[in-house]
Parts: structure tokens; sequence; C-alpha cells
């Protein structure tokens, strides 16, 4: 029941699509992984371009616990409590200290922005925090001068045909089905770069076929069976002055 788009999500670092200044063969993030000291670090970039798939990789691949919230919905004891656990699950004597992911972080109030200072200047936590929004403005200075702030990137056309191959070739249901990949342009038009939003839309297309159907995905095809084809836009965010 999981969607494309999750199905899909990469595990190494071998096997992430964009962002090559960050996690390329001389990316930031490529060196601290091999150096194995990796900052506290703030990633922003719109939604879709895999700020959550990076954290899960880095904790995976330096072999550090890894501990998640969302600002939608914690507050300060749900943020103390993940802290408590991170610290014993540590250890005294290692330098791996756990990854703490914090999604959606500009949501966060200064009081809870706050209960994050402590655990991050004594190093009981490595944050990586995303958010959608310019962290200068969002994210408390105290906290901003602890991390490293890293741009990712919308998906380039290149990049987002990549992932449409991949999920033809690499998913267990679609590449069972008999897809031909005519014409791009709709299906990357109506994504806006988010990745996400990419796969999403062409499940939702080869899904609208019967199983035995041979399908062929043209721009046609894409623009009858997608019925809501709004751009990624919200008037409160930065995209608006964008």
């Amino acid at each position: 029941n999981e969607p494309l788009a999750e199905r899909l999500r990469p595990q190494t670092l071998d096997d992430y699509l964009s962002q090559s200044h960050l996690v390329g063969k001389t990316g930031v993030l490529t060196q601290q992984l091999q150096q194995g000291v990796i900052a506290s670090m703030i990633f922003w970039g719109p939604p879709g371009t895999g700020k959550t798939t990076l954290a899960n990789i880095i904790a995976n691949e330096s072999k550090r616990p890894f501990y998640t919230l969302s600002a939608i919905n914690s507050g300060v004891k749900d943020i103390r409590d993940v802290i408590d656990k991170a610290k014993q699950s540590g250890g005294l004597f290692t330098t791996k200290n756990p990854i703490l992911f914090i999604d959606e972080i500009h949501r966060f109030s200064k009081s809870q922005q706050d209960s994050l200072l402590q655990a991050v200047e004594k190093g009981w936590v490595t944050l990586i925090g995303a958010t959608t929004e310019n962290p200068s403005f969002e994210v408390i200075p105290a906290l901003l001068s602890r991390c490293q702030v890293y741009v990712l990137n919308s998906f380039g056309k290149d990049d987002l045909e990549a992932l449409l191959q991949r999920a033809l070739k690499e998913d267990e249901l679609l590449s069972k089905r008999h897809i031909k990949l005519k014409e791009t342009e709709a299906l990357i038009r109506l994504s806006g770069g988010d990745a996400r939003k990419l796969l999403n839309l062409f499940e939702l297309i080869v899904t609208s076929f019967d199983e035995k159907d041979k399908i062929v995905i043209t721009n046609d095809v894409v623009t009858k069976r997608v019925q809501n084809n709004t751009v990624r836009y919200d008037k409160t965010g930065e995209q608006h002055y964008d």
C-alpha cells in the first residue's frame, strides 16, 4: 500500500539522485561522511527535494542512532524525551552521537527551539533540521549559529527523467506493467521540480489504466488524466516573493 515515492526512497548515497553539490564525489556531505565527523545542519529547500531521505541516509551510512520529530505535532516535552533517549543510546565512550531529525523545524516556537540548544551545544545529539522556509527568518540565531545551512535545489529535468526510468525498471509493481514512456514534458512541468509529486502523478496515471492494458505515456494522456494540475504555490511562503 506504500505510494511509489516511498517504495523508491533511496537507502544509500549512491542511489541518491540530484544535489551533487552536497552528495557528489566532492560534495561537502560526502566528505563529512568519509571523515566520520558530522556537524549539526539544516536542510533548506522546496518540498520533494530529498531532505528527509538525505537525513536517513546520513544516519545509516554513519551507523548512528536516528530519532525523528515533526514540528507539527511535537512539544517541548517530546523534545526533552527524545534528547534523554538519545543521551542514553549514545553512550559515554562513543564519538557517534545520535542524530535527531526535525521536519518542518520552522514551525517550532522560540521556546521549543531553545529546548534544543543545550543538547546541540554539548554534542548529545547531532541535529538535522528540514525547512521549506528561509532559516535566517524562521530559526533562532542561537540555534542557527550552531548549525550549517545547506540548500537543496528543485530537481532538474535530467534528474526527474532518471527518476521515472528508475521507477519503470526497479519498482516491483510498475516493472510488471507494459509501460512505454513516450513523452515526459507534461509530467515534469506538473511536478514543479518536486520528485515526490512527480512519482505520485506517474503512479496516478498508471493506475488509471486497467492492469492488462499496454500503456503509452504521452503529454496528451498526462494532461487528460491529471485533473488537478496546480503548480506548487504558497502565497504566504517564499515562492510568492520569488
